[in-house]
């Protein structure tokens, strides 16, 4: 019975393993494919533009709220410890360069990955399960070109012009808070300057470009996956949202080591 069991589970991690494999292969191929579309420069420059307004002016009001209040959190804790131990000159440096690095790309990323990856994934897995995508390929349009090329490109430019605006708001918001808590704006503006340098900023950015070409990637390969109906759609959105949202962590682990 043990050894069942046993056999059972070896059999589930194989089967697991393989597919996890299988999926990391045809997400590359696809990047891959996507990536030549670019280097030959035949883009389809009007959904393209149309992609970028979605992922980026649709979203600006969330993502202000969003950091805005990142940056009021962050003010909050340090204002309350660091004045308790003398430290009020340090708390506008924490709070900008936790910003910067961490807070507002990652919110970011992950607040566009529920956002406009789950409307990727339910967009082009309802042309997959509708056969609308066999009419592009009868047309002689290829869907990596019309579909996926433009939505990477969005999510490339898009997700560091959005963490600008995450940053900018979570200044702001941690300003307000931090002087509502006792540390003058002088003193506050002081310590930024101390702290924060541009490539902090840079670096940021430079993270939320990589996770935007992850929720687009998902997004569209989950998508183009789907098969099942309504319900293949249904599966393609989750998972889009929880892959996207994993792999951002993730990468975010390993871009630290490599850029702090």
């Amino acid at each position: 019975m043990a050894q069942a069991r046993l056999e059972g589970t070896l059999d589930r991690l194989g089967r697991q393993t393989l597919q996890l494999l299988h999926e990391t292969g045809a997400v590359a191929l696809l990047l891959g494919r996507a990536a030549r579309w670019i280097g030959r420069g035949t883009l389809e420059w009007p959904q393209t533009v149309r992609q970028m307004a979605r992922v980026g002016v649709e979203s600006i009001p969330i993502i202000l709220v969003t950091g805005a209040f990142s940056g009021m959190v962050l003010a909050f804790q340090t204002t309350r410890q660091l004045i308790r131990l003398g430290g009020q000159g340090f708390v506008g440096g924490l709070v900008s360069l936790s910003l910067a690095r961490e807070a507002a790309p990652v919110f970011t990323a992950v607040t566009v990955a529920g956002r406009i990856g789950a409307g990727f994934a339910a967009e082009i897995g309802t042309m997959a399960v509708t056969e609308q995508l066999d009419a592009l390929r009868v047309l002689a349009t290829d869907p990596v070109r019309y579909l996926v090329v433009p939505r990477l490109l969005a999510g490339l430019v898009m997700l560091p012009v959005l963490t600008v605006f995450a940053n900018a708001a979570g200044f702001l918001g941690g300003l307000l808070i931090a002087a509502s808590g006792g540390v003058s704006p002088p003193v506050y503006l002081a310590s930024v300057r101390r702290f924060l340098d541009a490539y902090d900023l840079v670096s940021g950015l430079g993270k939320a470009a990589a996770f935007g070409v992850i929720i687009a990637l998902i997004g569209a390969y989950r998508g183009l996956a789907a098969a099942g109906g309504a319900e293949g759609v249904g599966r393609a959105t989750t998972g889009a949202v929880v892959t996207a949202i994993v792999l951002i962590l993730v990468c975010n682990y390993f871009l630290d080591l490599v850029l702090f």
